[in-house]
């Protein structure tokens, strides 16, 4: 009689959850623990390049259930350290999936554990903060798991974009059927016309999301994709007519060499940045970053404008925040608050044409509330050509 492989969840503090493994056998991982809240979009959260270096717990009871479709993936695979889920679908139903979670993580090398408590996981995190962890599909002892989990380096002055950024500069291109948003006529994507002129920006990837630059493309921008070591020499040489700066995984402090190349473009271009992008900004001004406690990871995180006084419900994931009396010093206005904690969400700068959100306005998986944001960006750009400011 065959028995269902086993699988252990350790954390720093002494913590041990098992459960069964799934995706890679006979496989240890060690990473830092946090759990995102979204209800759905599993896919795109373990092929988000910002989870790089993470095992990521969801609070949905249920994962899987619709597969895996190679249209939405957000980079080229998975980028989680593992995935920790309730249960593991046994059922994939969706016309368009073309593997289950368990054969994309396997194919991947990437162990998971089901059958464990996430709620009570979750709580842990909520309470206590997001801790190191370890995840094991080959057998470890509590004590030999724990111990693995407390040897790992914490992400605090870890640089993990050199990992996942592009090798080299390219053009995405949105007639490459793989460079296109898998969506039917008539959705929310539809919502704006498609502008007739169109601008070059250069966007930067720190760990991008690949609906971020469909987004662009979509909302009138012919996107130029370089990697996060590009100079500002080779950004002024591509002459571009705005800069974007994407999310990404890592300690945004740490990211020295970034801090200074925005530094020496923000005068010359106008600049959006979202997520990591947003604290690029933040450093390159002059301001700083803190570790929050455990994040803010899904597609419901309340956000609200305070020059507008509009609240938006954002998709959010991040472990870092901008802090507001660092910005007031460096010339920036504080424009968006988290409703949940009251941390920033948004900045903009009182003299250059510069602005940030610290959630990702792609938002996949997650509500559409944040798309005017791409219109803003283009409507910052056709002031500055028109010298309106």
């Amino acid at each position: 009689m065959s028995t269902r492989p086993t699988a252990i969840l350790a954390l720093e503090d002494g913590s041990v959850f098992r459960g069964l493994a799934f995706g890679a056998p006979a496989t240890t991982i060690a990473g830092e623990a946090v759990f995102n809240t979204s209800m759905t979009g599993y896919q795109e959260i373990l092929s988000d390049p910002s989870y790089f270096g993470q095992i990521v717990t969801m609070t949905a009871p249920q994962i899987g259930n619709y597969g895996i479709s190679p249209e939405d993936e957000e980079s080229d695979g998975p980028k989680v350290a593992g995935f920790v889920v309730r249960e593991l679908s046994p059922v994939v139903s969706n016309w368009r999936s073309r593997m289950s979670v368990h054969d994309y993580l396997l194919k991947h090398g990437i162990p998971g554990i089901q059958e464990v408590d996430t709620r009570a996981i979750t709580k842990k995190l909520r309470v206590e903060g997001a801790m190191r962890a370890c995840l094991s599909t080959e057998g470890l002892s509590d004590a030999e798991a724990v111990a693995r989990a407390r040897a790992w380096e914490s992400i605090v002055g870890a640089d993990y974009v050199k990992d996942v950024t592009c090798a080299k500069s390219y053009v995405w291109n949105p007639q490459d059927p793989t460079n296109i948003a898998y969506l039917p006529v008539g959705t929310t994507l539809g919502a704006f016309p498609i502008p007739e002129k169109r601008f070059k920006v250069a966007a930067f990837d720190f760990g991008a999301k690949h609906t971020i630059y469909r987004k662009l493309v979509r909302h009138g921008f012919d996107v130029h994709v370089l990697p996060a070591n590009a100079t500002a020499a080779q950004v002024k040489e591509l002459a571009p007519d705005g800069v974007f700066l994407s999310n990404g995984p890592g300690d945004p402090a740490a990211l020295h060499y970034i801090h200074g190349t925005v530094r020496e473009l923000l005068p010359h271009f106008p600049t959006f940045g979202i997520c990591l992008g947003h604290q690029m900004i933040t450093h390159a001004l002059g301001a700083s970053t803190f570790k929050l406690k455990f994040g803010h990871r899904g597609g419901n995180q309340p956000v609200k404008n305070l020059e507008t006084g509009k609240v938006s419900i954002t998709s959010q994931n991040h472990g870092f925040a901008a802090d507001p009396q660092s910005l007031e010093k460096v010339g920036a206005v504080v424009t968006e608050i988290n409703l949940n904690d009251g941390t920033v969400e948004g900045l903009r700068h009182k003299e250059l044409p510069v602005f940030s959100v610290q959630y990702h306005p792609e938002a996949a998986p997650g509500p559409n509330d944040a798309d005017p944001l791409f219109i803003d960006f283009y409507r910052l750009i056709e002031a500055r050509k028109a010298g309106k400011i």
